[in-house]
């Protein structure tokens, strides 16, 4: 069985391990440095990016994400997406920089303009997992600006990338782990 860290440090780390557990790996909450040795893959989950970035920095673990992220598969959700990305902006902010993407944070407005709708992803998606609409939970979410040449489009909300892929890591601006349908991270799991 595939050992999937999740980092938990801040956000909902627990349902993202409920959800690998789900899908067939074994969660380890990550919250320091020595456990990245002992795991196949590692999940950023959705919070509050600066309040993430402030606990990386103070944990030591910023250097040591980004050269687990050069070899292993890695998986940002929300606030996750924004701390993998190489460019952030509103305002801008220290990042992983593992992914080729311009993201905004809070780019779909307050938390007012949270939503819940119904993806369509594209075959890539449905030929690793199983083929139907995704319904996608939307917390003040980062909108993807830019998309870099390595970088591939697997779901789009209102004409705006919201679940991309680069090599080994993937990255989606809404909660996958707050709904019952594993397929994210079953998808992720391929990549292990």
């Amino acid at each position: 069985m595939k050992r999937v860290g999740v980092l938990a440090l801040q956000g909902d780390f627990e349902a993202h391990g409920i959800a690998l557990s789900r899908a067939g790996a074994e969660p380890v909450y990550v919250r320091t440095a020595g456990q990245l040795e002992d795991i196949d893959g590692l999940i950023l989950p959705g919070g509050e990016s600066t309040t993430m970035l402030k606990l990386l920095q103070n944990e030591n673990l910023m250097g040591r994400l980004a050269e687990f992220g050069k070899t292993k598969p890695m998986f940002g959700t929300c606030a996750g997406v924004i701390l993998m990305a190489n460019e952030v902006t509103n305002p801008k902010q220290q990042s992983l920089g593992l992914l080729d993407l311009g993201v905004e944070r809070n780019g779909y407005g307050r938390q007012i303009h949270s939503c819940v709708t119904h993806l369509h992803p594209d075959g890539s998606f449905a030929s690793r997992t199983s083929p139907g609409d995704l319904e996608a939970v939307f917390i003040r979410a980062p909108i993807i600006r830019r998309i870099g040449k390595g970088a591939k489009v697997l779901a789009s909300y209102l004409k705006t990338p919201v679940l991309v892929e680069q090599g080994r890591h993937l990255a989606a601006t809404f909660h996958p782990e707050l709904t019952p349908d594993d397929r994210v991270h079953q998808f992720f799991l391929t990549k292990l």
